[in-house]
């Protein structure tokens, strides 16, 4: 199990000033601006079923970048991971979505309603 909790951001904390290319979805095949990501996922976070949106910082020390790095966006929801997979964008597509925090990893606390479990949508 990893000791230091992995940092969950709120959308504002991590697209506030971002413009940097590649903090997010650095791997699809047309690499996103980090607003794209931030507009859709406003939209997620504004559905009945969703109680929040947050994302996963991977990484803070990459020399060749300017912003944190995150590869899992963490949608807490009523629904399945199924159905938040659906909710993606094709352009935004990501390679696996899964149901669940990680049981080996520790996470910043975050709060999740009852009803709503935790939805990894997770880029390679």
């Amino acid at each position: 199990m990893r000791d230091v909790p992995l940092p969950l951001l709120t959308l504002e904390e991590f697209f506030d000033g971002n413009d940097f290319v590649g903090s997010i979805g650095c791997n699809l095949e047309s690499i996103p601006r980090p607003a794209d990501f931030y507009n859709w996922l406003t939209h997620v976070r504004n559905k009945p079923e969703v109680s929040d949106v947050r994302i996963q910082i991977t990484c803070v020390d990459d020399p060749g970048n300017d912003w944190p790095f995150s590869d899992t966006i963490w949608v807490i929801t009523s629904e399945s991971a199924s159905s938040v997979k659906e909710w993606v964008p094709e352009k935004l597509g990501p390679c696996e979505t899964w149901e669940g925090w990680s049981e080996r990893t520790k996470y910043d606390e975050c709060h999740v309603a009852e009803g709503h479990t935790p939805i990894a949508v997770w880029y390679d």
